[in-house]
């Protein structure tokens, strides 16, 4: 894994959510993006080198909602950077994790995505990122 790719955080309402994090961040939202295979609106801030997305669902039962209504607002994800998701998950796997999707899925920003459960890494949802090359 190369770097943290994002930090996720599950959000209500990501009108309100923005204008809060514009404030925190002393910056604008560069992207809103809809993932509609997932039930997500995102949202995504830079801050320096780092990156925040925020998540709001569209759908009462996406993964979202479904966070949202267990353990409400706040942190939903670690992101990490990798350049070959494929070989990654490969490489998890043989360490004993639990890749929630083995087969990588498109998800915001321009990415190739996969999960790992989160039973597996001290209750943390870790996701995958490898930036879809053009050509």
């Amino acid at each position: 894994m190369d770097k943290i790719e994002h930090i996720g955080i599950a959000v209500k309402d990501l009108e309100a959510s923005n204008k809060l994090f514009e404030k925190l961040l002393g910056v604008p939202h560069y992207k809103i993006e809809e993932v509609a295979s997932e039930g997500v609106k995102t949202s995504f801030f830079k801050s320096g080198p780092n990156k925040i997305e925020l998540l709001e669902a569209t759908k009462p039962d996406s993964p979202i909602a479904k966070y949202l209504e267990k353990k409400g607002e706040g942190i939903h994800h670690i992101a990490f950077s990798v350049e070959d998701i494929v070989s990654e998950i490969e490489r998890l796997k043989g360490e004993g994790f639990v890749v929630l999707n083995e087969t990588p899925k498109k998800g915001a920003d321009n990415k190739l995505v996969a999960f790992l459960h989160p039973k597996g890494t001290n209750g943390v949802l870790v996701e995958l990122c490898q930036e879809i090359k053009e050509g």
